[in-house]
């Protein structure tokens, strides 16, 4: 790979948009990176800076998008330390642009070959719920961007399948930014052309096994 790499920012500002162009941030951190882009044209300059100082990068690359579990193992094998800590290593060694470039698009890995992945992009109407979802082989995990379940309620997330209208569960949605849900073989592969719903039900969920509340946001899933 020819492109020089690119040195270590050392602001904050900087270091945050180089970040959010490299995909390294948390779900939250990803969300209030992406609104200052929208509200913020000093910070969305920098963010344009570095889109273009990483182009060149990844231009003899063939195109795969890593999945969640794949990302996680990469940070993971750079030194066990806590994600933040393991994207300034990255940085800070004259290694991020390159080798995450590099190892975010190699087809090869074990976590890539087991059958397409899969996502959505739910939300409210008037946005004030958010979630984007991705699914490898029998794993869905689901970030929040904005939102959460009113005061006393809960969150449930459902699976509308294909052909058929009536919604499974996958379970109710932890007050948290990020869930994991392992799914059971027969539901992971009835996800494919199915949709994606989030309702409003009572603590501990739906009591008669569909949604009881109002649904909140809902989207098909595709293939990534």
């Amino acid at each position: 790979m020819s492109a020089d790499l690119p040195e270590m920012p050392d602001d904050d500002d900087e270091l945050l948009a180089a970040e959010y162009v490299l995909r390294l941030l948390s779900a939250d951190l990803e969300g209030v990176a992406a609104r200052r882009v929208a509200e913020d044209p000093e910070f969305a300059a920098r963010v344009h800076h570095w889109e273009s100082r990483l182009a060149d990068l990844a231009e003899e690359l063939d195109e795969v998008r890593p999945s969640p579990r794949v990302r996680r193992a990469l940070m993971a094998s750079v030194s066990g330390a806590p994600e933040s800590r393991a994207r300034r290593w990255w940085l800070a060694a004259g290694l991020g642009a390159a080798a995450l470039a590099a190892l975010a698009y190699v087809a090869p890995l074990p976590f890539l070959t087991r059958g397409p992945d899969l996502g959505a992009e739910l939300a409210s109407a008037n946005g004030a719920l958010r979630f984007e979802a991705h699914v490898t082989g029998e794993e869905l995990v689901l970030a929040r961007l904005e939102g959460g379940p009113r005061e006393g309620r809960a969150l449930e997330l459902w699976l509308i399948a294909e052909d058929d209208p009536a919604p499974v569960s996958l379970g109710v949605l932890p007050d948290a930014d990020m869930a994991e849900i392992t799914l059971a073989p027969a539901v992971a592969a009835r996800l494919a052309g199915g949709t994606l719903a989030v309702s409003d039900e009572p603590p501990g969920g739906s009591p008669t096994g569909a949604p009881t509340g109002e649904v909140l946001a809902a989207a098909p899933l595709v293939e990534l």
